[in-house]
């Protein structure tokens, strides 16, 4: 009877872990997560966004770091330096506050992108002399890094770049700002509370600065997969809660004007190479 007990006893176990593993691949193929998925050679696959954070920078502050000059700082332009918001990247973040990066081995071909050159380089212009980080290597930082993880959204990399473009001139921070009086000077200190409610007001979305010395540097808005605007502060609208999501900001803050260290460069070629932290 013990030796039959056993036997039986082992069937039963043999059974339960075949139900499970069963249950495992069901629920796979049901898209119910249950863990990291893993990639066809293996490796770990990043899970999908959860929104875009379209992280705008301001010149005016950014500049004041400039110590020398180079072809693609565009804040050697002299006259044409950027005097309004420009684009650092348009980001997929999840709402944990990571990101994904690098999710897929394509490599940047400034080739697919030679119609978007000329607003790329006005709009989303390198604000240093520094070379930007890949995934593989070379330039194309933005599509390689943080592209390549929107593309379920924004599809190629024709499409992300055009797609940021497009975001950015639709929401229009530099004017929504100076329409409500917040202009570029370098003796006006602006309250901050007042810069966060004239987004609101415009956008119905809260965004998050990033200050630098008590200026401007950073302004991110960020949007639902559809491109709807949405809060940057998860799970928050509290007014103590969205100032203090820019808590490198004091309660008053400047937008200065920069004067160019470049003028003998406004008519020089700069090539488009953003800058990338992230």
């Amino acid at each position: 009877m013990a030796v039959l007990s056993a036997k039986l006893a082992s069937a039963a176990l043999a059974f339960i872990l075949v139900a499970a593993s069963l249950g495992l691949i069901e629920a796979r193929e049901a898209g119910i997560g249950i863990g990291i998925e893993i990639g066809a050679r293996g490796k770990p696959r990043q899970r999908e966004f959860d929104y875009f954070n379209l992280a705008l920078q301001w010149p005016g502050t950014y500049c004041q770091r400039t110590r020398h000059c180079c072809s693609s700082n565009a804040c050697c332009r002299g006259s044409n330096s950027p005097s309004v918001f420009t684009i650092h990247g348009l980001w997929p973040d999840y709402n944990d506050g990571t990101w994904p990066a690098c999710c897929t081995r394509k490599h940047f071909d400034e080739k697919e992108i030679s119609t978007l050159l000329d607003p790329l380089e006005k709009y989303w212009p390198s604000l240093s002399c520094g070379n930007p980080s890949s995934c593989h290597g070379g330039k194309g930082s933005f599509w390689e890094k943080h592209g390549t993880c929107s593309a379920p959204v924004t599809g190629d990399e024709y499409n992300y770049f055009l797609t940021t473009l497009n975001v950015y001139f639709k929401y229009n921070v530099t004017k929504v700002l100076n329409e409500a009086g917040y202009v570029p000077s370098n003796t006006e200190k602006y309250p901050l509370g007042g810069i966060v409610s004239a987004i609101q007001n415009a956008f119905h979305a809260t965004p998050k600065l990033a200050c630098r010395n008590g200026a401007v540097e950073e302004l991110h808005i960020c949007f639902y997969k559809d491109f709807k605007p949405r809060d940057c502060v998860v799970g928050s609208s509290s007014s103590s809660d969205v100032l203090s999501s820019s808590n490198s900001c004091p309660n008053y803050i400047s937008l200065p004007a920069y004067a160019s260290l470049g003028a003998g460069n406004a008519e020089s070629k700069i090539s488009w190479v953003p800058d990338d932290v992230l």
